[in-house]
């Protein structure tokens, strides 16, 4: 009996959001590891000016994300995962800010181009498409839980910081004891958001457009 050929096959599609944008953004975070800056802070060769940097641009980062989360905290596309308590790096990093640069911290925190162009992106999306806001915000949310844990380490013996998190507490999520079981809950709750796969896919393409260069690479060219 003759068999009927099928036809191309489309490539698989990820069912699960998180899977999809995990796949979607693999090269992105394979970029960032591979910097010269974050080749060396793996290896603890990191200037306490150069930290400063960094944390600055954490901070306008994460002001600009967390005010468009705020702006979208109630839409059916964001409020799923909306996590302020757990998850909002702002008042830490207040507290960074502080540390490394003084009670007028305000006046003095530099911003790089490169950093001032991904917050106007952050504000753009926030106003303009905010259900990209989710896979920003779970890409650097839950990369701060699993990453960002080994470099606070490296960090803290590599400059000599006190044991007590000073200076570090953007690193620090006191409202989540376990980093896994929390991973596993933003998960589920981010593939609980409906989205059809012709939607989900163009915001896949959009999220790479409009991802920074991963700020360790920019910092260095633009400085």
């Amino acid at each position: 009996m003759e068999t009927e050929k099928e036809g191309p096959q489309p490539s698989r599609v990820p069912q699960d959001l998180s899977e999809a944008i995990k796949e979607a953004t693999k090269e992105v975070h394979t970029q960032a590891e591979n910097t010269e800056f974050m080749r060396n802070f793996q290896k603890g060769q990191v200037t306490r000016e150069g930290f400063k940097l960094v944390m600055a641009s954490l901070y306008h980062i994460y002001d600009a994300l967390e005010e468009e989360i705020e702006r979208s905290k109630d839409s059916p596309a964001f409020a799923p995962v909306y996590f302020p308590e757990e998850l909002h790096r702002r008042a830490a990093l207040e507290q960074d800010m502080a540390f490394w640069y003084g009670p007028r911290w305000r006046l003095a925190i530099p911003c790089s181009p490169a950093t001032s162009r991904y917050v106007q992106r952050l504000h753009e999306v926030g106003r303009a498409e905010p259900e990209l806001l989710v896979a920003h915000a779970y890409t650097r949310y839950l990369g701060d839980l699993s990453g960002g844990q080994v470099l606070k380490k490296i960090a803290q013996k590599a400059l000599g910081l006190p044991g007590s998190g000073e200076g570090l507490a953007f690193f620090s999520f006191p409202s989540i004891p376990s980093a896994t079981t929390f991973k596993q809950l933003y998960r589920a709750r981010m593939n609980s958001l409906e989205m059809t796969p012709e939607v989900r896919h163009r915001k896949q393409l959009r999220l790479l457009s409009r991802l920074s260069v991963p700020w360790a690479k920019r910092e260095q060219r633009d400085n």
